[in-house]
């Protein structure tokens, strides 16, 4: 006897239909699997066998070839668990016509054949649909995320036996569904906000230039100042993820295995904050089956990296690729993935190893040489691409002691979403480019054009200061943004100031 289904496998943070063809024949009782199965997938013969005995059915009394097609696709995980075991139902059980043809099947199973939830369930549901297919049968636990994927109809199943039900058309079940809207905007409050910080009104300031455009920002200040506390607020000013956004950041999660909770749904900007002795992989993904690293896993929101120079030298240059071109390739012997990488880059420091140069009731003690050595721990083309570079002074007692709260996120993020839109209405016949931060070379020249008064003031810094050709694109950037927050269509001079004053980092110190 012979039964085909359809499954799916991951590629990256993408998905590929996979068929599943099992025969039943002559011989010692036995299962056998084909198909460029890793071990997880070859260790499914036992709980598959297990669990369709456990839930009542009758295992096979001869020997079961499974092949997972296209053989040459790695398959990987245990997601092809239920649709393997449906195959073996199917031998004796007579399912609905056109059932198997029409569904796509994912789940583990326990050895008693509870069904248990998978990774990456919204891109194989999307391969699903892709493929032509009419339903999925998922884990219980992914059905919420299922649901995000339009145009499929999707059957949430807590065991084997229930899934035989529904591919036999006994149970008269309708599709499952959930309000996708109502799940989203539950979702889109944050526990933390600007409100919360006394002080620092020109580092929120910043903060605020470097979300309008979506420009990478560094915060320099001695430990204690407040950094982590103010990168933590920054996610609650930016525009709030629109759906497709939303979507498009669970998937990466998904795939990952970190998503949880009921909702099992980002609404929110993710907010990603690696440790400093993070490896190469561990930051970009990779290993031998490439999964997301942080710089995917902050796709839409932030990755912050605290104590930048503690960083590997060697992990921080790597960031270069995604920086520029918004995603992450990784090859490997068995082919190439490609993750997805939008995000704000924030990073914190101290301006020296003891963290005291610059406060001014502590004092420093470390020489000249320490100080360049620790600051040469970040490359100067690193540094180049950091938009703005601001200092962070300790806050003084009657601030933090004061009544009067900071403002709040909602009215920074209302000027924020302001420019944004500017940006919009500018880039919509580019749609490659949604911020200033984004400006190729050529829009750059286009839209950031200097009076001779502003051209001046630039032309003097670049010589005194020492800026890069890179480092100058970004203050013309940044400046752009400023004009858009203070709805002006001309870059004024009072831009281009304080646009160099974010730059102020910029010393041959760092080269």
């Amino acid at each position: 006897m012979f039964v085909r289904l359809r499954s799916a496998a991951l590629v990256g943070v993408d998905a590929v239909e996979v068929e599943i063809e099992v025969n039943e024949g002559g011989g010692d009782p036995k299962m056998v699997i084909v198909g460029l199965p890793d071990t997880a997938v070859r260790e499914s013969r036992d709980r598959v066998w297990t669990a369709v005995g456990n839930s009542g059915y009758r295992r096979p009394k001869g020997r079961v070839t499974v092949n997972l097609a296209p053989a040459d696709l790695k398959k990987e995980g245990p997601s092809f668990d239920l649709a393997i075991a449906l195959g073996l139902v199917a031998f004796q059980e007579e399912f609905k016509e056109g059932a198997l043809g029409h569904t796509a099947i994912f789940g583990e199973l326990a050895l008693n054949g509870h069904v248990r939830a998978v990774k990456g369930v919204l891109s194989l549901v999307q391969a699903a649909r892709d493929a032509g297919r009419k339903a999925v049968l998922v884990p219980q636990d992914n059905v919420v995320e299922a649901c995000l994927v339009d145009g499929i109809h999707v059957f949430g199943v807590s065991d084997l036996r229930e899934a035989g039900d529904l591919l036999r058309g006994d149970s008269g079940r309708r599709p499952d569904t959930v309000d996708r809207q109502a799940y989203f905007d539950a979702g889109r409050e944050y526990d933390i906000d600007f409100s919360e910080v006394r002080g620092q009104a020109h580092v929120k300031r910043a903060i605020e230039v470097a979300v309008a455009g979506n420009h990478n920002l560094l915060m320099l200040g001695p430990p204690g100042t407040g950094k982590s506390m103010l990168a933590k607020r920054i996610a609650t000013v930016m525009p709030q993820m629109s759906e497709e956004e939303s979507i498009a950041t669970t998937k990466i999660h998904s795939v990952a295995g970190l998503l949880s909770g009921p909702s099992r749904f980002l609404a929110t900007r993710p907010f990603r904050s690696p440790h400093h002795t993070i490896s190469d992989a561990g930051l970009l993904g990779g290993s031998n089956n490439p999964r997301p690293g942080e710089v995917s896993l902050a796709h839409h929101g932030i990755l912050f990296l605290d104590e930048l120079p503690e960083f590997h030298r060697s992990t921080l240059e790597v960031m270069r690729q995604p920086l520029e071109d918004g995603k992450v390739t990784i090859s490997r012997a068995a082919g190439t993935t490609t993750f997805p990488a939008q995000f704000m880059l924030v990073a914190a420091m101290n301006p020296c190893p003891c963290g005291y140069m610059t406060d001014p009731k502590r004092e420093c003690k470390c020489s000249p040489n320490q100080v360049a050595k620790y600051r040469q721990r970040i490359s100067g083309p690193l540094l180049d691409r950091i938009d703005l570079h601001v200092e962070v002074p300790a806050v003084d007692y009657k601030e933090l002691s004061g009544d009067a709260d900071g403002e709040a996120s909602a009215a920074i993020r209302g000027r924020v979403e302001f420019a944004r839109q500017v940006q919009a209405t500018r880039f919509m016949h580019e749609p490659k480019v949604l911020t200033n931060a984004e400006m190729p070379p050529k829009l750059v020249r286009e839209h950031c054009r200097l009076d001779a008064e502003s051209s001046g003031l630039l032309e003097h810094a670049m010589d005194e200061l020492n800026f890069s050709a890179r480092a100058h694109d970004r203050i013309l950037k940044v400046a752009r943004t400023l004009a858009d927050l203070g709805d002006k269509g001309d870059i004024e001079a009072n831009h281009v100031l304080e646009a160099i004053q974010y730059r102020t980092l910029d010393r041959e110190v760092w080269v």
